[in-house]
């Protein structure tokens, strides 16, 4: 029986897929580049790296400068309409979190008031009496499960809606084999993260949320260090950046201030996106600095080092601080968990076929709580984002010495941010300071340097 069901389910999602053939219609364009779609991978290429740094003349360093007319002129760098578009997408993604959150209920609730979460435990337990091999079988059912029920809004999120407002440059086919991919990834690891939660749960029933939390921030930091090597390269081709003055200036500047990577990566990001990005990951010997050929497409040398910057600020001031923080978020989640799940099965556990904490089939009880955690905490989570983000955003100004490249950066990410929300709605829905609030900083240190800056002429 229980294969009959999972084969339904498959054949549920096959259907889902083939409806979602139909094509997407487009909106005006990002600002980033040509979101043209293809079936096929784009050929690597070596990237641009000659783009002028434009800086707008109410922003130039002279006697009479301002910081909030140049944070003005930088503003208007986005024409209305742009500004519209940005606002449009920043508030469906306030819909989208909430609606994305309800569902996650909603697959929970199916789960266990249908005794399926009971029918999938059975099913394992038929085919091991190994409590980690059960629980192991469960959890690939449970992923790929949730993954075929949640997917109708996984494509809208991130098919749909994407092409909508042209930040995506696949078609359907690409696009569904990185969602393959990444369920596989998804498969392995998670199997791997549940079995040594519920062997936790079951060796010490009443300390198991801090056990749970310790474990989760050693799988964490697996995470961050295989990522680099073993996970990014499954949905993109990694190039070493070619000798020359760029390579050379990000190597300086990652020797200068303590990273310990001794090459530059570019990867092929516009066979997915017209966002621009980089990043600096891994640790213990897998450390790597990479970075999109959006941004060496279509942005300045200038902007390249500072958005570089930027995340090597995160990488020497944040990473021990998010681990610790990261860590305390999900112990004190787990112990959420804990309670939460403890009153539920007393008062429905016999109606859901769930016998304890311990048994697998309580999982989408855990995941609901912890996502119900996770949702009320969302406000304090992202204020601390955002406040480290702030942060890095001065580091690297004071690393560069380049306010109007972090400036420029800003308004290009703008495309995708609301440039000006208000105050209440920053706090809550936001985890990145806003356009405005960039410019306005990167201007305001300008103005403490002006004549530094007027000599170097801008």
């Amino acid at each position: 029986m229980m294969r009959k069901i999972l084969l339904a389910t498959f054949v549920v999602f096959y259907v889902t897929t083939l409806a979602a053939l139909v094509p997407a219609r487009a909106a005006p364009a990002e600002a980033t580049g040509s979101a043209e779609t293809t079936d096929a991978a784009p050929v690597l290429r070596e990237p641009r790296i000659d783009i002028p740094l434009e800086i707008p003349d109410a922003a130039r360093a002279t006697p009479d400068f301002d910081v909030e007319r140049a944070t003005q002129a930088y503003i208007e760098l986005l024409s209305p309409e742009q500004r519209a578009l940005s606002d449009a997408y920043t508030n469906g993604g306030y819909w989208l979190q909430f609606w994305v959150f309800l569902l996650e209920l909603a697959v929970v609730w199916l789960l266990l008031s249908t005794r399926f979460s009971a029918k999938m435990r059975d099913f394992s337990e038929r085919l091991s009496r190994r409590k980690p091999i059960q629980t192991a079988i469960y959890a690939m059912q449970y992923i790929v499960i949730t993954a075929v029920l949640e997917f109708p809004l996984a494509l809208y999120q991130g098919f749909f809606r994407e092409h909508k407002y042209e930040m995506a440059t696949q078609t359907f086919g690409p696009w569904f084999g990185d969602q393959i991919k990444g369920l596989g990834v998804g498969v392995i690891l998670g199997s791997l993260a549940i079995m040594a939660v519920y062997g936790a749960i079951r060796k010490a029933p009443r300390t198991w949320w801090i056990w749970c939390g310790l474990i989760s921030v050693a799988f964490m930091m697996l995470l961050m260090m295989i990522f680099p090597v073993f996970v990014a390269p499954l949905f993109n081709d990694y190039q070493t950046l070619k000798e020359g003055p760029l390579r050379d200036r990000i190597l300086s500047l990652a020797r200068a201030n303590g990273v310990p990577a001794d090459d530059v990566y570019w990867f092929d990001a516009s066979r997915q996106t017209t966002r621009i990005s980089a990043n600096v990951s891994g640790f213990l010997g897998t450390t790597r600095i990479s970075l999109n050929d959006n941004l060496l497409n279509h942005t300045s040398p200038e902007e390249i080092e500072g958005v570089l910057a930027h995340e090597m600020a995160h990488y020497l001031l944040h990473l021990p601080k998010m681990v610790i923080y990261t860590g305390l978020v999900i112990v004190i989640g787990f112990a959420f968990m804990k309670w939460g799940s403890d009153k539920a099965l007393a008062r429905w556990g016999a109606r859901w076929d769930v016998r304890s904490i311990g048994d697998t089939a309580s999982l989408p009880l855990l995941i609901a709580v912890f996502s119900i955690y996770s949702f009320l905490i969302t406000p304090i989570q992202n204020s601390i984002v955002r406040g480290s983000e702030t942060e890095a955003d001065i580091v690297a100004i004071n690393m560069t010495q380049q306010p109007d490249a972090w400036a420029r950066t800003a308004m290009r990410a703008s495309n995708y941010r609301k440039v000006k929300p208000g105050p209440i709605e920053e706090m809550l829905w936001h985890h990145h300071p806003s356009g405005h609030s960039r410019v306005h900083m990167a201007m305001q240190w300008k103005s403490e340097h002006l004549e530094e800056e007027r000599e170097k002429g801008r």
